[in-house]
């Protein structure tokens, strides 16, 4: 069943959302090892940043400024601050971002710079102004013809490939951040004094047969 638009036509997502486009992320995406190695990589060096100054590292590394403020407006606008956590920015996701595109140089950085001047060409065209400077309402009317790939016009599909690998890239960073950890919420990483197995719940709701059940 297609995918309905929110009805304020806008592009964010519910967090049960997101936990389902990060459960379909591309298989590509994950089926090399290097990438997945370049993602802890750049989430290690998100974690570095502020270790033993207790100041953050200089950024953006990669972009210029004018690129670093368009992935800051971007992720926030994918990931914004709700009621259970704050925004990607404030999660720390385009340093993320930036830090990942200085490992990846190359091609990866020339999407995403070729994906961002496509923003400011179309924003440009419809109001006037580039991408940062447009109002959050003109920003969506924008991203919603790309936010969805199978319902993007054909003229569009470039922009909505371009799209997609940065929301997967702010998913990424989003739930490798403290804030994103804290709001699955993950349950690892904490000491227990007993392990009772999945509970029955999650089992039923999986249809899955528990360990009691097998007797």
């Amino acid at each position: 069943m297609e995918k309905k638009k929110p009805r304020d036509g806008g592009i964010r997502f519910q967090r049960r959302d997101i936990l389902k486009i990060a459960a379909g992320m591309p298989a590509a995406w994950f089926a090399a090892a290097p990438f997945t190695a370049r993602l802890a990589q750049a989430a290690s060096l998100q974690a570095q940043d502020t270790e033993g100054t207790g100041a953050p590292a200089t950024h953006p590394r990669a972009l210029n400024a004018h690129e670093w403020t368009m992935i800051r407006t971007l992720s926030d606008l994918i990931i914004p601050a709700d009621e259970r956590s704050g925004s990607a920015t404030q999660a720390g996701v385009p340093e993320f971002i930036d830090d990942w595109l200085s490992l990846e140089r190359g091609d990866a950085l020339a999407e995403m710079r070729g994906g961002l001047t496509w923003l400011d060409i179309e924003c440009n065209r419809s109001f006037g102004n580039d991408f940062a400077d447009c109002s959050q309402a003109q920003q969506k009317q924008i991203l919603d013809r790309i936010a969805y790939p199978r319902t993007a016009a054909p003229e569009d599909a470039g922009a909505a490939a371009f799209f997609t690998q940065l929301r997967d890239l702010v998913l990424s960073g989003f739930f490798v951040s403290e804030i994103g950890v804290r709001d699955l919420p993950y349950l690892g990483n904490e000491p227990q004094s007993q392990w009772n197995g999945c509970p029955d719940a999650v089992v039923a709701r999986l249809n899955l047969r528990s360990d009691k059940s097998k007797a």
